[in-house]
């Protein structure tokens, strides 16, 4: 019997690595992904992807601290009847292999069109793995679809060398129009994109909770969208002064104190927002962060009438003190999860196509730091020195096999 061949992985093994009171992926060997039709029938709809770049996100930070998607990653795994989880959900890579319908579904003839699903086609595509069956997918809104799997979380995800994918998931992505590096994160930016779409920017006062990589993205979005002052939060200085970087017109450090309940406000934060903005409050509040008092402190922060976009995830129960006040001051919350796939894919690749806007030269020169401490050697992946490019930068990248 011949030997199967492996291939490296970051993962996640309940039984050996456990949950509670831990922390961390480890590197393993795991078997390289085959298309078997006949023992699998999805695979005729499926690719292989030889993995070049591959973004961490804030959910991979989740995931590394045990702070997100327990249920998910424990449930989608007892369901599988398996103990380890392939993380992982932003990436580039190079289809090396098709099954049987991909081509009659999914492949454009199109002459002027570069960007193909075929082998040897780059690629990027959506962390969220829809039915196409359900009420919510087909009257098109498949980023909240019933029955949807997410990479990385509760499926096996693309930290690893070699990978399969629903071709349905592929975005076909034009190398000589954007880097390789950029186009891994497509999925994160494309949070963003949809963040800052649900509502009119255009003249509007800002605030943006959470300077993260998603945070930073929409500053940059809603520069170009026509926001009139733009206010970044968080607890970081060196964040706030990337966000200024990136065209923040007012930055607030939100103070390290003690409060009662995690949950509350921080006030100071707040009169520093309604002093801006001449005592009304900012049109638009995001909240990126996940922190439940960044929660409240968006909620208090947004003018009467105004709108709050929730972004940020985080597990456990929050309180929202006076919970009336949304109803009575004419609040419209937005839940954001994903992007609609794949309008916001569209929108997303115009953006970062466009080079009068600036906005990927930004991503790379500023959040990315022309690649220094942010472009991780996959292969020589160690706890220690990711933890410390987690810590040290707002968004990094692995090259897998660039």
């Amino acid at each position: 019997m011949a030997t199967k061949k492996l291939v490296k992985a970051l993962t996640i093994d309940l039984k050996r690595d456990g949950w509670e009171g831990t922390r961390g992926f480890v590197m393993r060997d795991v078997p390289m992904p085959v298309l078997d039709e006949k023992k699998n029938p999805a695979d005729a709809t499926s690719v292989i992807l030889k993995i070049r770049y591959a973004g961490v996100c804030g959910s991979d930070r989740g995931l590394w601290h045990r702070a997100a998607f327990k249920d998910l990653v424990h449930g989608s795994l007892a369901k599988e009847k398996k103990d380890m989880r392939i993380t992982g959900h932003e990436f580039v890579g190079e289809i090396v292999e098709a099954g049987s319908m991909v081509k009659s579904l999914y492949y454009d003839p199109d002459p002027n069109n570069k960007a193909k699903i075929e082998v040897g086609s780059l690629v990027s595509g959506d962390s969220h793995v829809t039915c196409g069956k359900c009420y919510q997918c087909r009257v098109g809104e498949a980023h909240v679809c019933l029955n949807e799997s997410i990479l990385g979380i509760s499926i096996d995800g693309i930290f690893a060398e070699y990978v399969k994918i629903p071709a349905k998931n592929l975005w076909a992505v034009d190398e000589t129009r954007l880097r390789p590096e950029l186009a891994a994160i497509y999925d994160p930016f494309g949070n963003a994109v949809h963040a800052t779409t649900v509502t009119d920017f255009r003249g509007q006062r800002v605030a943006i909770f959470g300077c993260g990589p998603i945070g930073l993205f929409s500053i940059l979005l809603a520069r170009n969208f026509g926001a009139a002052k733009i206010i970044a939060v968080d607890v970081l200085p060196e964040n706030l002064k990337m966000a200024k970087e990136l065209g923040a017109h007012e930055t607030i450090l939100i103070p390290k104190t003690k409060k009662e309940h995690g949950w509350e406000a921080d006030q100071s934060v707040v009169d520093q927002i309604m002093k801006l903005t001449y005592g009304k409050g900012v049109d638009v509040s995001m909240e990126m962060a996940g922190a439940f008092s960044s929660v409240n402190n968006s909620i208090d922060s947004t003018r009467r009438g105004g709108h709050v976009i929730f972004f940020g995830i985080k597990d456990g129960d929050l309180t929202i003190p006076k919970f009336s006040r949304l109803v009575t001051r004419g609040l419209t919350i937005h839940n954001i999860i994903g992007r609609e796939i794949f309008k916001t894919w569209q929108t997303a690749q115009r953006i970062l196509n466009d080079k009068t806007n600036g906005i990927a030269d930004a991503i790379w020169n500023v959040i990315l730091k022309k690649g220094k401490g942010t472009i991780l050697e996959f292969k020589d992946f160690t706890p220690e020195s990711f933890e410390k490019a987690m810590n040290e930068n707002p968004k990094i990248i692995f090259k897998i096999n660039g």
